[in-house]
């Protein structure tokens, strides 16, 4: 497998990354994907690993959160060997804040992130949103950084 930096960060990633939109879930576009379950997840993040894959990318929004735990479980024991990566902005419960890219939002959302996925960190999170909003000209941007500052 060949790795590369990734951004600034120091981190060393694979080239390739797996995504866990296909990890679990109920809900109608979840069932749509492929909802895997424990096992056949656990099977696939076990089979990436020794292939050298070390990139994981999942979203609080894949199965309304159950891809989280499902890849938590699935890395239990080797949560030292993965890079997480996790999404943040679509609606995750009935409420007006309960959406969005606000400091929030954010907070929270990253905050229940790390309690599905059965850590204490994650690698980074990242905004499901249009480019304009990720470049530091909107205040979502310095809110990140007051997060990451905070923790």
């Amino acid at each position: 497998m060949k790795y590369k930096q990734l951004g600034g960060t120091g981190l060393m990633v694979s080239e390739f990354c797996l995504g866990t939109m296909t990890f679990g879930g109920t809900d109608p576009m979840s069932s749509a994907m492929g909802a895997l379950d424990d096992q056949a997840a656990g099977q696939l993040v076990n089979e990436a690993l020794e292939a050298g894959i070390n990139f994981f990318d999942t979203a609080n929004v894949y199965g309304v959160g159950e891809s989280e735990e499902i890849l938590g479980r699935s890395l239990k024991g080797k949560r030292h060997e993965a890079v997480i990566a996790t999404k943040v902005r679509f609606r995750m419960g009935p409420g007006p804040n309960q959406v969005g890219l606000s400091r929030g939002h954010i907070i929270q959302q990253a905050e229940e992130s790390l309690k599905r996925l059965g850590t204490d960190y994650m690698t980074f999170i990242r905004f499901m949103a249009p480019t304009r909003l990720r470049t530091g000209k909107r205040p979502c941007a310095r809110w990140m950084i007051s997060f990451a500052a905070a923790k």
